[in-house]
């Protein structure tokens, strides 16, 4: 059997900006000295001119984003999630999201995969402090393929987009031909009527194969779904699994307060109340560690999910 193609979506973002700068000369990459980390250096090579290190000023790059976008170009602001989404939050806000101008934030190493950087550099509020702003999309892709597509999404989105991108590699799930990436639409991955998983951006992978495990051990039928964009939600997906199958569990490398779980906590407390189980980062910070280790400790890896549906049947 071969071995399963891993990249983490960091790169796969790099890449994607430069197949769609072939095409459109109006993409701008701007980065905040971390081109190599975020990978928008993959870009600056193939396009020096139209790549613009503004140093160590996250918020400064917002408001530069912003006034390229009133001159019509498409901008794709990237930098770690802790400062895109944390240190220019005020800046995103106001100078992005109050005037719904179209930039793109592209925020890499988010989650606790970040690993040794620690707890200052894990950011799981992201998502949450993301959806909170008006009219703004927050994408959270789970492969290569999904991130490719959804930076192409993006490009053509005139709005503000949020897309969550990680620091460690991450299975490739989805098909290359037959995938399909629709903005608000999330995915059925796996059939099931004893329960749906409904998961985000890393934690998929390891969600379908619990639900496997699950179906070959216990002849416990998952349905699970990927939720690739979390604002806005795919509501009918969502309301459908609820009533088919009576119970949810979400799953998330992110806060439990805020993220997906809360999404769609918030949707079915109004339109059909069903049982919800959160599993992600419990209202507490990270800790530096390898990044395997710390989603096993955390319990967002296959034998975590696995456990926390057996105990909750």
């Amino acid at each position: 059997m071969s071995e399963i193609k891993k990249i983490a979506t960091r790169e796969s973002y790099g890449n994607a900006l430069v197949e769609l700068g072939e095409t459109y000369s109006d993409l701008i990459v701007l980065d905040a000295d971390l081109a190599a980390a975020t990978k928008t250096g993959i870009f600056k090579k193939a396009y020096p001119a139209r790549h613009i290190d503004c140093g160590i000023a996250e918020c400064n790059m917002m408001g530069v984003a912003a006034g390229l976008s009133i001159t019509g170009k498409v901008p794709f602001a990237s930098t770690f999630a802790m400062f895109a989404a944390g240190r220019a939050y005020e800046q995103v806000r106001n100078s992005i999201g109050y005037p719904h101008l179209n930039v793109k934030i592209a925020a890499t190493h988010a989650g606790i995969s970040v690993g040794e950087d620690g707890a200052t550099h894990q950011c799981n509020e992201d998502i949450g402090l993301m959806r909170s702003i008006p009219g703004m999309v927050v994408i959270n892709p789970v492969d290569d393929i999904e991130t490719k597509a959804a930076i192409k999404a993006a490009y053509h989105y005139n709005g503000p987009v949020y897309i969550r991108l990680g620091r460690l590699v991450t299975p490739i799930i989805n098909n290359s031909k037959s995938y399909h990436f629709t903005l608000g639409k999330g995915v059925l991955l796996r059939e099931g009527n004893d329960l749906t998983v409904i998961s985000t951006g890393l934690c998929v992978a390891p969600a379908l194969a619990a639900a496997k495990e699950l179906a070959e051990k216990k002849n416990i039928q998952v349905r699970v779904i990927n939720i690739h964009t979390i604002k806005p939600l795919d509501e009918e997906l969502v309301l459908k699994a609820a009533a088919e199958t009576g119970k949810i569990i979400t799953v998330e490398e992110h806060s439990v307060i805020g993220g997906l779980g809360s999404a769609v906590s918030d949707l079915l407390s109004e339109k059909l109340p069903t049982q919800v189980l959160k599993i992600g980062i419990q209202d507490c910070f990270g800790e530096s560690g390898p990044a395997v280790d710390l989603l096993h400790k955390y319990g967002l890896d296959q034998e975590g999910i696995y456990k926390a549906i057996i105990g909750n049947l």
